[in-house]
């Protein structure tokens, strides 16, 4: 805290406006890319509102010495404040919020009993429901995949987006060894999704396409890439929710 406090005091708030104002075109970047999967309802304006006390948050607190980049903790920073936002909300309904727990359970259950991935029509007959209602299970949930995966907490100045983790080098040595079993089996998970979802995720992930550029990519409509996508992350929730307790 002391160092934060020093690197704050080298700071004019002329220098500060400064720097503001230079990454503030990371505000509606990524309020864009977030906004793309939640309901028309909720205001664009709203999430660039929250994301800019994050990057207020992030000029004070910057320490250089800490070995990141400004803009890759700008990002996290900005990134946490708008999804911290969105969580306080609650826009998602407690009946969506229990078809997509059922939905992982079962991806999970299923997996682990086959050893493979689970298909539709495999996940509807140990639900009990036909194949369209686990399709309209799958679409319900596409607003909670937004909150996911797409954070880890490691202290509470840093917010990482936990796919972002597996291939970003400039992480600091504490916060790489804090992560590094669960960067492990996230990797592994993935290398288990089907083939289709685990190109989505990462398409989507590691070369920061949008949803429509996947389907240009992938020649399918966009609907079916979020479909994928929202597929994978339901298998993958559910394998990261039943990891056995101690190995955080």
């Amino acid at each position: 805290m002391v160092m934060y406090a020093k690197k704050e005091n080298k700071l004019s708030s002329s220098e500060r406006n400064e720097i503001f104002l230079k990454y503030t075109p990371l505000l509606k970047f990524i309020a864009g890319r977030i906004a793309m999967r939640l309901p028309p309802h909720i205001d664009i304006n709203d999430i660039i509102n929250s994301g800019a006390l994050g990057l207020i948050d992030a000029v004070e607190k910057f320490d250089e010495t800490k070995g990141i980049k400004f803009k890759t903790y700008a990002e996290f920073r900005v990134r946490g404040a708008m999804l911290d936002s969105l969580r306080n909300m609650d826009w998602v309904s407690r009946s969506v919020r229990k078809s997509a727990t059922v939905l992982e359970r079962a991806f999970a259950e299923l997996e682990k009993r086959f050893n493979r991935p689970a298909t539709d029509e495999e996940i509807a007959e140990e639900l009990g429901v036909d194949l369209e209602e686990v399709y309209d299970m799958i679409a319900q949930a596409n607003g909670i995949s937004l909150l996911s995966l797409e954070m880890l907490s490691i202290s509470n100045d840093t917010r990482l987006k936990l796919i972002d983790c597996l291939t970003d080098e400039s992480l600091n040595p504490l916060s790489i060894l804090k992560l590094e079993e669960v960067k492990d089996e996230i990797a592994e998970y993935i290398n288990e999704l089907p083939e289709r979802e685990k190109i989505v995720v990462s398409l989507y992930y590691y070369n920061d396409l949008t949803m429509n550029e996947i389907s240009e990519v992938m020649e399918i409509t966009e609907s079916r890439v979020s479909q994928l996508h929202s597929r994978a992350i339901m298998r993958l929730r559910g394998k990261i929710n039943t990891r056995p307790e101690g190995s955080e």
